[in-house]
């Protein structure tokens, strides 16, 4: 189970990997990881995606 969002208020590209809870968070860079209790990865948070992808590339990817 895949989606790919994109959040315009934060601009911020989210790709779900997994329908479980996410416990809790990890900071990456321009990324914020997400996971389960288990420690599996859960959601994919990219902050400031128009720094690095066009509008037009961001709305082909959420299709």
């Amino acid at each position: 189970m895949k989606k790919i969002r994109y959040s315009q208020d934060v601009d911020a590209m989210l790709i779900e990997i997994s329908d479980r809870p996410i416990a809790y968070a990890e900071d990456e860079g321009q990324m914020i990881l997400h996971y389960s209790s288990s420690g599996e990865l859960v959601l994919i948070e990219i902050l400031d995606v128009k720094q690095f992808i066009s509008l037009e590339s961001l709305s082909e990817a959420v299709k």
